[in-house]
């Protein structure tokens, strides 16, 4: 719809033009995925959005600690929403191939410098702004049930079904910190060639005759 705002699946967003607070938070998000939540302060996002600087503390009361979580926040809900479909609408290994295409374009595309912002803020301590991590948690909860409910579905009991969860999120965030480290998609790959390997053994769906 024409003036609405577009999300995009890697959790970052863009904004109605002249929209200043949808624009700061936008620039929250790509400096979170580039340079991480230490990194991020308002002066960077000002000067990467051009938004004005008397509208911060007007749409932040908060100041950079309130923009942060409100970039963590909206970025965790469009991944949420992102996985939330694709473990709706897809078994378990079509949902992870197209989860790993998603990563794969935004790495590469990014010439791997766009990670997780939801990783950024999780791997630093913030010990002044302890709603990053609250809310970092609150959305890695909300993909590991999104990713065990599918796995329920398909036979995996639920506290299996938990633990594969944790294990893919763990997976992919850790295989998307290496290829930006390496400059290199292979990570990712071996990642998701593991775990299509993995899930069907898990579900049971994989044909005996395959199996060694």
């Amino acid at each position: 719809m024409a003036g609405t705002r577009r999300a995009r699946s890697d959790g970052s967003v863009r904004p109605r033009p002249g929209d200043a607070r949808r624009r700061m938070i936008e620039g929250a998000v790509e400096s979170l995925r580039v340079h991480g939540a230490s990194a991020t302060s308002v002066d960077r996002v000002l000067s990467s959005t051009g938004a004005p600087r008397g509208s911060v503390y007007h749409h932040f009361p908060g100041g950079r600690t309130e923009l942060v979580n409100e970039a963590v926040v909206t970025a965790g809900t469009l991944m949420s929403e992102f996985i939330e479909r694709l473990t709706r609408d897809n078994d378990s290994v079509t949902a992870l191939d197209q989860f790993g295409a998603m990563w794969r374009c935004t790495l590469v595309d990014s010439g791997f410098r766009a990670g997780c912002p939801i990783f950024a803020v999780a791997v630093e301590t913030n010990d002044d702004a302890p709603e990053f991590a609250r809310a970092a948690a609150e959305i890695f909860a909300r993909w590991q049930t999104s990713l065990a409910d599918v796995l329920v579905r398909e036979g995996v009991s639920e506290a299996r079904a938990r633990r594969l969860a944790t294990l893919t999120v763990a997976a992919f965030e850790g295989a998307i910190a290496l290829c930006r480290a390496q400059r290199d998609i292979t990570p990712l790959d071996d990642v998701v060639a593991e775990l299509r390997d993995l899930l069907p053994t898990a579900t049971g769906t994989v044909d005996p005759g395959l199996q060694h």
